[in-house]
């Protein structure tokens, strides 16, 4: 449980600290380039962080575990554990990180603010929340 609970501490810490910084308007972000790469680099962080949480979740109900890292958000989904909608959230946000990580092509900028800006927060904060209860409701007596 160690691990779930610190990963999780660690998103919510990470959640805050890019919404902390992100700019309110993209001409912001996109002229101040330290902002823009601290909030590339907690949204690689936090998507990271997900992708950890999922797998420590999976081992932890022992689920199956996934093929292609990116099938653990559809093995969550369809345990219903989060929706599907939610799963092919996780699998942009987690898109997008291997974007900005590996830089195939430029990156879009108005594209990452957009992703920052649009649910991002919502979402994962949603995802955590579902994670969070069905493991409590687990260790209720």
């Amino acid at each position: 449980m160690f691990g779930y609970k610190y990963k999780i501490e660690q998103t919510q810490t990470y959640l805050e600290q890019l919404f902390d910084i992100v700019p309110k308007s993209f001409e912001e972000y996109e002229k101040d380039f330290k902002t823009k790469n601290a909030c590339e680099r907690l949204f690689q962080k936090i998507a990271e962080a997900v992708v950890d949480i999922s797998f420590l979740f999976t081992r932890l109900k022992k689920y199956p575990f996934p093929d292609e890292e990116d099938d653990i958000f559809d093995i969550l989904a369809n345990k219903r554990v989060i929706s599907m909608e939610l799963a092919k959230k996780l699998k942009g946000a987690k898109s997008m990180r291997n974007i900005i990580v590996h830089e195939y092509g430029e990156v879009d900028d108005a594209k990452v603010f957009d992703a920052i800006k649009e649910e991002f927060e919502k979402d994962i904060s949603k995802f955590i929340q579902f994670i969070d209860n069905n493991l409590n409701e687990e260790n209720k007596i």
